[in-house]
C-alpha cells in the first residue's frame, strides 16, 4: 500500500553527497496537497522521493481520480516519462511534508548512459511496480472492500498520516457511497 525503496533511497543518497556540480542533484520540499508532478505536464525533473508520503494518481475524463499508489521513501518519479520521452502519466500529490532529490535532466540521461547501478535499480523499480500492480489487481478481485479498507485503515495509523474519504475511495476505486457502506460495516465488526 505504501511503496517504499530503501535501496535507491542510499544510492541517491551517496551520489548526492558526493557530487561535483551541485546543481545536478538538489533537495526540494514541497508542503501538502503540493502537486509535484500534474498528469498531461511536462515531467521538470527526475525526482526520488526523501521523505514523506505521495499519491501517484490517474483522472479520468469525467473528472475521477484512481489512485494508483501511496509512494515514500527512495520511490522514483519521473523516469518512465523521461525514458519514453512523454508528458506526465499521472499526477504526484504531496499526502504528507515531502522532500525529493531533483535529479537535471541532463545529468540523469548521463546516470543512464553510463551508470550499471542505477540501471539495475530501475530495472528493479519497474519489476517491483509489476509485481505490486499484479498483486493489488487481484487483491481487489479476491477481497472484499471492507478488507481492503481494513488495510488502508491500518497504513493510515502505521504512518500517521490522514487519508480523505475521497482519497480512499479513489484508492480502493469505489464511489463514497460505498466506501461510507464498508466504514459503517467495519464499525459494526
Amino acid at each position: 500500500m505504501l511503496r517504499t525503496n530503501e535501496t535507491f533511497l542510499s544510492y541517491l543518497e551517496q551520489l548526492y553527497s558526493k557530487q561535483e556540480r551541485k546543481e545536478d542533484i538538489v533537495i526540494r520540499s514541497f508542503s501538502k496537497g503540493t502537486r509535484i508532478f500534474v498528469q498531461n505536464e511536462k515531467s521538470p525533473k527526475i525526482m526520488l522521493i526523501n521523505d514523506g508520503v505521495t499519491k501517484c494518481y490517474f483522472e479520468e475524463e469525467n473528472d475521477k481520480e484512481y489512485i494508483m499508489e501511496f509512494l515514500g521513501k527512495g520511490e522514483i518519479i519521473g523516469e518512465i516519462e523521461f525514458i519514453k520521452n512523454i508528458n506526465c502519466l499521472c499526477t504526484i500529490e504531496a499526502v504528507t511534508e515531502v522532500s525529493v532529490y531533483a535529479i537535471s535532466v541532463p545529468y540523469f540521461r548521463t546516470l543512464v548512459e553510463n551508470d550499471i547501478a542505477l540501471n539495475n535499480l530501475l530495472l528493479n523499480a519497474f519489476a517491483e511496480r509489476i509485481i505490486n500492480t499484479s498483486a493489488r489487481a487481484s487483491y481487489q478481485q479476491l477481497h472484499t472492500t471492507e478488507h481492503s479498507l481494513a488495510k488502508l485503515l491500518e497504513l493510515q495509523s502505521k504512518q500517521e498520516i490522514e487519508i480523505s474519504k475521497e482519497d480512499m475511495a479513489a484508492y480502493l476505486g469505489v464511489t463514497i457511497r460505498s466506501l461510507n457502506r464498508a466504514l459503517k460495516s467495519l464499525n459494526k465488526k
